[in-house]
């Protein structure tokens, strides 16, 4: 598969594993128990550790795309696929 195909891939892959991983561990200011100021939503998230979420998406995302080429390469798996 050439390069260019790879970095698509994992581009797609990386979007998608983000939109999996954002919702994990978000908390509102009104489940936290601290008080809302006006003029805030309340069910904004408390910490969005979005660092931390980067980091999870691009690991999850290259173990996908480290399966999907090793599928994709697998004789066997071809087989089965024709």
């Amino acid at each position: 598969m050439p390069i260019g195909s790879i970095i698509a891939v994992y581009f797609v892959t990386w979007w998608l594993c983000l939109f999996l991983v954002l919702p994990f561990g978000i908390r509102s200011h009104a489940e936290q128990g601290e008080g809302v100021e006006p003029g805030n939503e309340p069910g904004a998230p408390w910490r969005a550790n979005i660092g931390k979420k980067i980091l999870i998406t691009t690991l999850l995302s290259l173990v996908v795309v480290v399966l999907l080429l090793w599928a994709m390469s697998n004789p066997i798996l071809q087989e089965y696929w024709r």
